[in-house]
């Protein structure tokens, strides 16, 4: 019998996976091919559109630039000296310029990460972080549609002239990252990210989630809308988001209005990194690509969320994500005290927390298919989430053997984290 192989990565580490050819319906990979451009043209071609803008600027003026932190790799290195090279040109002094790390809620960065993020910058232009738990670096500009209280950075809701700066990519509730983002939850109050990623429940108890709060949806999407009335409220100058391949070379920059620039840039996105398929799977082997994108079981979870959308219901998803520092959160795994859907939601609506929400979209994929998870987490909380442990592939390919048809068909996704399997037709 003829066999094919595939090569999936695991921590530092890989496994081989050998599968009968007639049983394989598509290895899933994103369409991205390499820019023909280096980094710093790409950034540079971007940004020539926004001189229109910068000649509005003037000199005295305070501009802040709002940038992510370390957990999110933007090539931020690459692009904010030469934006800073345009405010310079434009008039704006070194002292007259801040960088705000939007932080959200993550925990501040250290000398050394504020040195990888700025780059050749360190040094010469004020890096601070955000803080989102100080009432007195904070500022509350209003409400949005769905009532949420939009209290930010004080540093930011005050500059003169704000900029948005960071990547974009898949967001599994948002829709996108990137743009609208950086506001909020980006440099928002504790108060205001939580009630942000409330949103992606339905208004009424045990409604469950809202269906348009989706990987790769933005009309409609409640989140997306509080994340843009948000932004709105600051009115940002313009945006410079980058597009990384999955290697994470900068591929396509996009520099403009903070609305035409970021939705210009999610259908770039999106025409590269989904990957039409025309039925689903009995089985998906779906690797995050290794270390450091299955770190963490919560980084995991986005590997999880986009196979599901190749797999039947019902069906069998194996998930290879080693999890060498756990599950992320310290609070995480407490969620799955809860083993019923609806209590789950009914805690999650009196005590939120966006953890909890990962956990409840997890626990929703562990009860919709049968997830067997490669991991070293002890065995005992993988099923205790409602899924299969094993410690190998193999093991893992062994089990699943009893669990699928014998003409049973299957995808294989390598870099689960990138790509999104869209259904293009009515299935």
């Amino acid at each position: 019998m003829y066999y094919f192989y595939v090569k999936l990565n695991y921590g530092d580490t890989s496994f081989s996976l050998e599968l009968p050819p007639e049983r394989l319906l598509a290895v899933v990979r994103a369409a991205a091919p390499p820019s023909q451009q280096k980094p710093d043209e790409l950034i540079a071609d971007a940004l020539d559109g926004c001189e229109p803008i910068l000649r509005t600027f003037n000199p005295g003026e305070k501009v802040v630039i709002v940038t992510s932190d370390i957990t999110r790799y933007t090539g931020s290195e690459i692009y904010l000296p030469l934006l800073v090279e345009r405010l310079n040109g434009a008039g704006i002094r070194d002292e007259d310029i801040e960088i705000v790390i939007a932080l959200g809620i993550h925990r501040r960065q250290t000398e050394h990460e504020h040195k990888k993020i700025v780059g050749s910058l360190w040094g010469r232009i004020k890096v601070v972080d955000h803080d989102c738990d100080d009432p007195g670096k904070l500022v509350y500009l209003g409400k949005t549609g769905n009532g949420i209280e939009v209290e930010i950075n004080r540093r930011v809701a005050e500059a003169a002239r704000v900029i948005l700066t960071g990547t974009i990519g898949y967001h599994y509730f948002a829709g996108f990252g990137g743009g609208r983002k950086s506001i909020l939850p980006g440099v928002a109050s504790r108060k205001s990210c939580m009630a942000s990623h409330f949103a992606v429940l339905n208004p009424a108890p045990g409604a469950g989630k809202n269906p348009l709060a989706a990987t790769g949806v933005l009309a409609g999407n409640p989140v997306h809308q509080a994340m843009e009335e948000a932004c709105a409220l600051v009115a940002p100058s313009f945006i410079l988001n980058t597009v990384l391949s999955p290697d994470k070379r900068i591929i396509a920059a996009f520099a403009g209005g903070w609305r035409e620039a970021h939705l210009a840039g999610c259908e770039f996105y999106a025409e590269r990194f989904s990957y039409p398929i025309h039925e689903r799977a009995d089985l998906v082997v779906v690797s995050c690509g290794g270390f450091p994108k299955d770190i963490n079981f919560i980084q995991a979870h986005k590997s999880m969320e986009y196979g599901s959308q190749a797999l039947k219901e019902g069906g069998v998803m194996i998930l290879l994500a080693q999890c060498r520092d756990g599950y992320g959160n310290a609070t995480f795994f407490n969620w799955f005290r809860f083993k019923e859907l609806g209590a789950f939601e009914a805690e999650l609506r009196r005590n939120y927390e966006i953890n909890g929400q990962t956990a409840y979209s997890t626990l929703q994929k562990a009860q919709r298919f049968r997830v067997v998870l490669v991991s070293d987490l002890p065995p005992e909380e993988v099923t205790a989430m409602g899924m299969i442990p094993v410690s190998s592939l193999t093991e893992a390919m062994g089990k699943v053997e009893v669990m699928l048809p014998a003409d049973y068909t299957a995808y294989v996704i390598p870099e689960g984290g990138t790509v999104l399997p869209v259904p293009v037709t009515n299935m």
